[in-house]
């Protein structure tokens, strides 16, 4: 293909903006943008448009907003617009109908080294597992949910206490380069996918399924760099979960103290000042920040000026 492709591009969250505005940057042919319909939000429940859209009208794409990807409507405006390829990045599952219409198909960039950790929270489920390395992978789409032929992968260094949200940030910019990277080698034909059945075969897969409050609890009873990992995992959003004094708390930012507890476990120790940490099996859990019951997010020391042991 000499020309640039026409290209539709779907996604919602400031994730995918990255994307999209690479894709302009590169003078990409995008002919469309699908997102999702605004929704009401905040006190006031007034319509708020997704991060993508925003960014859409602001470069005037034309934008379609389905609340059915299997109504006929939406169907006949893809048609219409007759794309070359489709571009999804952060957006819902798609139906065959629409994925497979485009004559070079649909291509996902998904936050992880796929095979492993396919489903919805990838970068959540790296660092809760304590993974030193992850990465963003260019696939394309097929009926199963992640298992397309991969194009091309990026890996992505892990540090010790890297958040979820940290982690986010650098895959947002890693992955919308990778998508041009892409984009240009399916244009000038270099690139070769990859059926994920050649490489899943000799892998212990790890998956990353949609987060519910169970996996955001903590148990005590765990070692101290699992309880560790499960807190940046889930930080800043959304937030690991336990009790203190009978109330719940979230946690944000921990630091691992390599002291003998002589505490139970999951006990509240703190100078009442200066620092606070929970007991765990080998060790104590800091605490940089918290978020009290009915309280906002705050540093440790500002808690600690109105803290009163139950």
């Amino acid at each position: 293909m000499d020309k640039k492709p026409r290209i539709i591009f779907m996604g919602t969250p400031a994730f995918a903006v990255a994307s999209l505005s690479a894709l302009l940057a590169a003078e990409m042919n995008v002919v469309a943008v699908v997102t999702a319909p605004d929704k009401p939000a905040g006190r006031g429940l007034q319509l708020q448009e997704s991060a993508v859209k925003q960014f859409a009208i602001k470069h005037q794409l034309k934008v379609l907003q389905p609340e059915k990807l299997k109504a006929p409507e939406f169907l006949k405006s893809i048609q219409d617009l007759q794309p070359d390829l489709q571009i999804v990045v952060a957006f819902r599952m798609l139906p065959e109908v629409i994925w497979s219409l485009p004559p070079m198909g649909t291509l996902n960039v998904h936050g992880s080294l796929l095979p492993q950790y396919r489903g919805a929270a990838p970068i959540n489920w790296a660092l809760m597992n304590g993974e030193k390395e992850t990465g963003v992978t260019t696939f394309q789409l097929q009926h199963a949910i992640d298992t397309g032929a991969i194009l091309l992968q990026d890996k992505i260094a892990i540090t010790e206490n890297m958040t979820a949200g940290e982690l986010h940030d650098t895959m947002m910019e890693v992955g919308a380069q990778l998508l041009i990277k892409t984009l240009h080698g399916l244009i000038n034909k270099t690139i070769e996918a990859i059926p994920q059945k050649t490489v899943e075969a000799a892998s212990d897969l790890k998956h990353a399924p949609k987060l519910f409050t169970k996996d955001t609890e903590i148990n005590w009873q765990n070692k101290i760099h699992d309880i560790h990992n499960l807190v940046r995992g889930l930080a800043p959003f959304p937030g690991a979960i336990t009790k203190i004094d009978g109330k719940t708390v979230k946690l944000f930012s921990t630091y691992i103290i390599n002291e003998k507890p002589s505490e139970s476990l999951g006990s509240f120790v703190t100078d009442g000042k200066t620092f606070a940490k929970i007991a765990c099996s080998n060790g104590y859990l800091g605490l940089n920040d918290i978020q009290w019951e009915g309280k906002k997010r705050m540093p440790i020391v500002d808690f600690l000026r109105g803290y009163r042991k139950v």
